[in-house]
C-alpha cells in the first residue's frame, strides 16, 4: 500500500495522544524518531500487517485528538494514520464526516446549543442568539447550533465541551470519580475490540438544561462551576410506581453501586440464562414476543437465532447506543439510571448468540452516559460478571465502549458498523444482513438498549407473563419519550395497547392542542381528535402514522407549524450521509420547496406541493436506507392531515 503523507507534523501534545491511546511507536515508519544506529529501520515496515488490524482504532484516535486539542490538524491525522497504516485521504473522509470533529482550528471550548424541535418550541433561537452576541472565538469559544442532544425534557438544551489534558476529566458523578481515581486520574480503560485496552483522554464537560444564557456562557467559560444535572429520576414522572418494570430502579436504586443493583434484583436473569442455555434463552425471547424497540419492530428472537446459527466465528453483540432521533431521549435515561442493567442484558444476549465481545457503540453527547457505564463495566468486570469466565460458568464475554461523534445515520445498524471499524458511516446494501457479515465481516447481532433491557423482565417473569403484557401482536411495557406542550415532559413506561390520549393525560398535555408528533422527525404528525390511537406497532399502522421508537412530542397552536417543517428538512439535509443521489439530493429539494412555500402563497405554493411529493416518493422507494425512505414523512403527514398550508 502506497501511503502518501503531507508535510504537516504533530505537535508533543498531538503525538502524546496518540501515543496514548495506541503506545509507543515501535519504528520510525510509524513516526518513531529515527535511530542512526539502526540501519534496518529504514529498510521495512516493523508492525505493518498488526497496524493495518488496528484500523477499528481510527475513531478513537479521532477522538482522542479531538479531546485534547479541540481539533485535528493535518500533522495530527497524517501521525495517525502512520501508526494505523491508513490512507490519509480515506482518514480526512472520516474525520469530516462526523460533526462533533473539526479539521480547521477553532477554540478548544465548544458550546453546542440544540436547536431541534423541542428544544426550538423552548426558546432555542433566543438562547442561540444571546449567547452568540456575548460569546465568540475571542472568549476562546467556538458556538454551535446542534440538532438534538437527546435533552428533550429539559428542553432548551446546551453542552459544553473543553479540550485538553488540564481538564477536568468528563465525569460529572462523584461516586464515579471516587471510582475512577478522582477528578485528577485518566479516564478508565475500556476495552479497544481484538483484546486489546485503551485509555480515554481527558477533557470537560457541563450540560446545562434548561439552559438560559447565563448559564450556558457559565459552562463554556467556566465549565467546573457549573451546577450538576438533576438526577435521572426527574426524567421519569412515574419513579416510584411499584407497577413499573423497565424504569422500576430508577429514583429507587443507586445507579453508580452494583451491590444495590443485585440487591435489587440484579443478575437474576443472567443466572436464568445459564440455566436455560443458549437455546432456551432465544426460546423465551421469542415466545414473549419481544421486537425490536428502535422503530424497526423486528423479532429480536428471529435474529438471536439467525445469529447463533451461523457457522462462521467470531459472532458480535452490537449495542446500539446511538439515540439520535429527535424527541427521543429514553435510552440516556436508562443508561444514566439503571447502566447495570443493560450490562447484564448485554452479557445475556451475547450468550443468547455465541458472542464473546459486545461493542456499546454510544452518542457522543451523553457524557454522564459514558460515565455511568465505564464505571459499570469495570465493577462488572472487576467482580467477575465480565470477563473470562463470568460468575464462574465457563463463558467469556467483555464489553467495550465506543463514542460516536455526531451522525444521526449511525443509529442505522449497517452504518454503525462501518463507524467503529474506523471508515465512514454508510450504510450498506442488504443483503448480505448483519447476521451473516455484520461488524468485521461477522454475524452480528444488533440491538437498541430498550430492546436489551426487555430482556431482563422476560427471563425474571417468564416468557407467557411478559406475553401478557401490552396485546397479542405488541407484547410487553414500551417507553414513551413526551416533551413539547405539556406539563410534565419526560419517559413514560405503559403497556402496548394504552391510547395516545391516555399518555397525553399522564403527561399533563396543555391546552391549544394542535398536532401531535409520532416517531420523531422520521414519523408523521396527528390531529387533536385522533388521541384514541392505541400505541401499538399495528395500531399507528393502521392509524396511517408510525410508533417509531416511541417518541410523542406535543405541539400547541402558539407553536409556528411550517417553520416545525423546515427545521425537519433541515435536519434531515444536514444528517445525509450523501451516499445515494436520492437521500443526498432529495433532502435539499425538500427544504428549497419548504422555504419557498413559506415565502409565497396559492398556486406557486402548490406547484412545490406537487414537486414535495414528487421528491418524497422518490426519495421513500429508492433510498438505500431508512433517513432517505422516511425524510418525507412528517412533511407529508401534516400536509395531507393537518392541512399544513391550506
Amino acid at each position: 500500500m502506497d501511503l502518501r503523507f503531507g508535510d504537516g507534523k504533530p505537535t508533543d501534545e498531538e503525538r502524546e495522544a496518540v501515543d496514548a491511546l495506541l503506545g509507543p511507536p515501535e519504528s520510525s515508519w510509524e513516526g518513531a524518531d529515527r535511530d542512526a544506529r539502526d540501519e534496518t529501520d529504514l529498510r521495512w515496515a516493523r508492525g505493518g500487517r498488526e497496524a493495518r488490524d488496528r484500523r477499528d482504532l481510527l475513531l478513537p484516535g479521532l477522538h482522542a485528538l479531538n479531546d485534547r486539542v479541540g481539533w485535528i490538524s493535518e500533522g495530527a491525522l497524517d501521525y495517525l494514520c502512520r501508526r494505523l497504516t491508513v490512507p490519509p485521504a480515506e482518514a480526512y473522509g472520516v474525520a469530516t464526516f462526523y460533526a462533533m470533529f473539526s479539521v480547521r482550528p477553532r477554540p478548544a471550548t465548544v458550546l453546542h446549543v440544540c436547536t431541534d424541535l423541542a428544544c426550538a418550541t423552548a426558546g432555542a433561537g433566543e438562547l442561540c442568539a444571546a449567547v452568540e452576541a456575548r460569546l465568540g472565538p475571542e472568549n476562546g469559544v467556538k458556538v454551535e447550533r446542534s440538532p438534538c442532544l437527546g435533552l428533550c425534557e429539559r428542553a432548551p438544551a446546551a453542552l459544553a465541551i473543553r479540550a485538553g489534558m488540564s481538564a477536568r476529566p468528563a465525569f460529572e458523578d462523584e461516586a464515579v470519580q471516587a471510582d475512577s481515581g478522582g477528578p485528577g486520574a485518566a479516564a478508565p480503560g475500556v476495552g479497544t475490540g481484538k483484546g486489546r485496552r485503551m485509555r480515554e483522554p481527558r477533557y470537560a464537560t457541563a450540560v446545562t438544561a434548561p439552559a438560559t444564557p447565563e448559564a450556558a456562557i457559565t459552562a463554556a467559560t467556566t465549565p467546573e462551576d457549573a451546577p450538576p444535572e438533576p438526577a435521572p429520576a426527574l426524567a421519569v414522572p412515574q419513579t416510584g410506581d411499584p407497577t413499573l418494570t423497565l424504569l422500576r430502579r430508577i429514583g429507587t436504586t443507586d445507579p453508580t453501586s452494583l451491590d444495590a443493583y443485585r440487591a435489587a434484583g440484579g443478575y437474576t436473569a443472567l443466572r436464568r440464562a445459564f440455566a436455560l442455555g443458549p437455546a432456551g434463552v432465544i426460546r423465551e425471547v421469542t415466545d414473549a414476543g419481544l421486537v425490536g424497540r428502535g422503530g424497526a419492530a423486528f423479532p429480536t428472537g428471529r435474529k438471536w437465532q439467525a445469529t447463533a446459527a451461523q457457522p462462521d466465528r467470531p459472532h458480535y453483540l452490537v449495542c446500539n447506543a446511538d439515540e439520535s432521533e429527535p424527541g427521543t431521549f429514553k435510552d440516556r435515561v436508562l443508561m444514566e439510571g439503571d447502566p447495570y442493567a443493560l450490562v447484564e442484558a448485554m452479557t445475556i444476549a451475547g450468550y443468547a448468540t455465541g458472542a464473546h465481545r459486545g461493542y456499546l457503540y454510544l452518542r457522543g453527547e451523553y457524557p454522564r452516559a459514558l460515565a455511568r457505564l465505564t464505571h459499570a463495566v469495570a465493577q462488572a468486570r472487576a467482580r467477575g460478571l465480565l470477563g473470562d469466565d463470568v460468575l464462574g460458568q465457563g463463558y467469556a464475554f467483555d464489553i467495550e465502549i465506543r463514542r460516536g461523534a455526531g451522525a444521526y445515520i449511525c443509529g442505522e445498524e449497517t452504518a454503525l458498523f462501518n463507524s467503529i471499524e474506523g471508515r465512514r458511516g454508510e450504510p450498506r446494501s442488504k443483503p448480505p444482513f448483519p447476521v451473516e457479515k455484520g461488524l468485521f465481516g461477522k454475524p452480528t447481532a444488533a440491538n437498541n438498549v430498550e430492546t436489551l433491557v426487555n430482556v431482563l423482565p422476560i427471563l425474571t417473569m417468564g416468557a407467557q407473563a411478559y406475553a401478557a403484557i401490552g396485546t397479542p401482536s405488541s407484547t410487553g411495557p414500551k417507553l414513551f419519550c413526551v416533551s413539547g406542550s405539556v406539563r410534565r415532559p419526560g419517559v413514560y413506561e405503559l403497556p402496548f395497547g394504552a391510547t395516545l390520549g391516555e399518555l397525553l393525560t399522564l403527561a399533563g398535555v396543555r391546552d391549544g392542542l394542535r398536532a401531535v408528533l409520532l416517531g420523531g422527525a422520521a414519523g408523521g404528525f396527528v390531529r387533536p381528535d385522533e388521541l384514541g390511537i392505541p400505541l401499538t406497532f399495528e395500531g399507528t399502522r393502521e392509524a396511517g402514522t408510525t410508533l417509531g421508537s416511541g417518541v410523542v412530542m406535543a405541539f400547541d397552536d402558539t407553536v409556528p407549524l411550517p417553520r416545525l417543517l423546515l427545521r425537519i428538512a433541515e435536519f434531515f439535509r444536514d444528517e445525509s450521509c450523501g451516499q445515494c443521489v436520492p437521500c443526498r439530493v432529495g433532502t435539499v429539494r425538500q427544504e428549497e420547496a419548504l422555504h419557498r412555500i413559506a415565502e409565497r402563497t396559492g398556486a406557486a405554493a402548490a406547484g412545490d406541493v406537487a414537486l414535495l411529493r414528487e421528491v418524497g416518493r422518490a426519495m421513500r422507494d429508492s433510498s438505500i436506507c431508512g433517513l432517505g425512505q422516511t425524510a418525507w414523512n412528517a412533511v407529508e403527514s401534516a400536509i395531507d392531515r393537518l392541512g399544513a398550508y391550506e
